[in-house]
């Protein structure tokens, strides 16, 4: 099944029959594969080849006097696969060909199935060349967007501020203000303890001011929640982020979970405030990462999710830019999370993440310098993703049309 893409009808690949365990089915050339599990997933091909497939799908033979392309595109409509979807619930869903059999099913001439299989293609050959800037202009944004958060927390963004200012304080004045606040916020258990300094056999290389730190350094706390939230679930109550709530770099919250507070340390140790900062440290989401920017409502984090607390709500930004920056935060993340025998982050790891840290007032002037830029990325994709979204719905019109008798003004078809 994931040999095949979602939606597109195209083959992301292959692999040897001889590597297949469970059982398969049999196609030929010009047979018509239907992706059975989950069908809102819309998993249809038509190979050019002899093979076996996963009996995750239902074969579709080929049949004279229909054309396999005709039924291929007919299957993949957006009126097929919302049938499909319907029939039956759960986590893996999955339709027979039974349940499939009933729906009506539009039979054009041969001749003029085939007509309309050449218009579809046509239009559709257009419609993919646009598809293909479009997402062509997305992956330079995001190439764009890497490079300007490189560039920030490099100090190259501010190269000229720092020739017209440089009587700033540095870093390392701000550092020590941050410690003696992190002394001040102290609230663990027993004797204080100092934060992890930065590894010096990978040091940083940093503009003039600067200096290197780690998250521990910066932060009050690094903690994440415990495994015993699951007997507070509540459908009121305040939010409870979890790794899925954090995409793109923000919190994302249509699908809320509430909890109510529960009466002990994990009522208060894992509150979130404006100016935390979320990163995901187990599951799919890993090393995705959210700044607090506002909340309105009391939450609380699971235990899938690290919570950075700074010493200074001032820090906040640009430490989520460091955490976010492809080339420094997020790559020391991402190799941490990734290496041998590591499936996620541990918050000792969070913690030690080095962190080059400018003058307070470099700072601010890099904040600026990124939201400024990011902002016109944003709006970009934005108006891209608004015109994938369009293509997508343009291609499923102009499937309706194809099978409602439309598309070449021919006399509407009969269903059998």
């Amino acid at each position: 099944m994931e040999n095949i893409e979602a939606h597109t009808m195209k083959l992301l690949g292959t692999v040897p029959a001889g590597t297949m365990k469970s059982s398969a089915v049999h196609f030929q050339p010009d047979d018509v594969l239907y992706g059975r599990l989950r069908p809102y997933l819309n998993k249809v091909y038509r190979p050019d080849f002899e093979g076996l497939c996963s009996a995750e799908f239902i074969v579709f033979p080929k049949t004279e006097g229909i054309s396999s392309r005709y039924l291929q595109y007919f299957l993949n409509s957006s009126s097929f696969a919302c049938f499909a979807s319907h029939l039956n619930a759960g986590d893996r869903p999955r339709v027979d060909f039974e349940q499939l059999s009933p729906y009506p099913f539009p039979v054009a001439p041969y001749e003029q199935q085939k007509c309309i299989v050449a218009e579809l293609e046509k239009q559709f050959s257009r419609l993919d060349e646009a598809v293909a800037n479009l997402k062509r202009v997305k992956a330079n944004l995001n190439r764009y967007k890497a490079a300007v958060l490189k560039a920030a927390v490099e100090g190259k963004l501010t190269e000229g501020w720092r020739k017209q200012h440089s009587n700033v304080e540095p870093a390392s004045k701000l550092l020590e203000r941050i410690l003696l606040e992190r002394r001040v916020k102290w609230s663990g258990k027993g004797k204080y303890k100092e934060p992890a300094k930065p590894d010096i056999t990978e040091p940083l290389f940093l503009p003039e001011k600067w200096i290197s730190t780690t998250v521990d350094q910066l932060t009050v706390v690094v903690t994440s929640g415990s495994r015993g939230w699951g007997e507070y679930y509540s459908n009121t109550g305040p939010l409870f982020i979890r790794a899925q709530d954090i995409k793109t770099d923000s919190l994302n919250l249509p699908n809320v979970a509430r909890v109510m507070i529960p009466h002990n340390a994990e009522g208060t140790r894992t509150a979130v405030t404006k100016g935390d900062i979320l990163i995901t440290i187990t599951g799919a989401n890993v090393t995705k990462s959210a700044l607090v920017r506002e909340l309105e409502e009391e939450a609380f984090v699971s235990q899938h999710v690290a919570l950075l607390k700074p010493c200074l709500t001032s820090l906040s930004t640009y430490l989520f830019t460091w955490v976010v920056s492809p080339s420094h935060g997020r790559k020391v993340l991402e190799r941490w999370a990734y290496g041998a025998g590591k499936p996620g982050l541990s918050l000792e790891q969070v913690r030690s993440l080095p962190v080059a840290l400018p003058p307070l007032a470099e700072q601010n002037q890099i904040v600026a310098e990124v939201e400024r830029r990011l902002s016109v990325i944003d709006e970009l994709e934005a108006a891209v993703q608004v015109n994938l979204t369009r293509a997508a719905r343009l291609r499923q019109s102009i499937l309706s049309q194809a099978f409602s008798g439309r598309l070449l003004g021919q006399e509407k078809m009969p269903n059998f």
